[in-house]
């Protein structure tokens, strides 16, 4: 019988741990998203490293590599947060299972952790929003 209680506790931690899973997999498409601006972010940098501007561009030209640098800096926190909300999910799934296989009530630590990593994910996308901010304004400001 007590096979039984633990297989069935086993399969109760494993429909509780799906909802993180998942976000846990959006997560992980957030950031390759992110990941993939700060690709092109360092692309255009080289680009522009290697480039020789004229005398009337040079003003232009620092101007959009300290924009992109900026950027980098900006993207760089949100790629950051974004894996520590990730790290805090995993954490979460982990904790579930941990207080069932030992028997000890761990809601408070698994709610705390849960909140963590939704700030962490909040301040990061944030981050990314400021990132898509300044690089649109940039974008505005070349056009004029």
């Amino acid at each position: 019988m007590q096979a039984d209680v633990s297989i069935t506790t086993v399969a109760h931690v494993i429909q509780l741990a799906v909802a993180p899973v998942f976000l846990l997999t959006g997560v992980g498409a957030i950031l390759a998203v992110i990941i993939n601006r700060l690709g092109r972010i360092i692309d255009r940098f080289r680009v522009l490293e290697h480039t020789s501007p004229s005398a009337e561009e040079v003003g232009a030209h620092h101007a959009e590599m300290a924009a992109l640098a900026h950027r980098e800096r900006v993207i760089y926190w949100s790629i950051s947060l974004c894996t520590v909300c990730a790290l805090l999910i995993c954490v979460v799934i982990a904790t579930l299972f941990v207080g069932a296989m030992m028997g000890v009530e761990l809601s408070g630590a698994i709610a705390l952790l849960f909140i963590l990593a939704m700030l962490a994910l909040i301040a990061g996308l944030l981050s990314f929003l400021r990132e898509i901010y300044i690089a649109t304004g940039s974008i505005h400001r070349t056009a004029k």
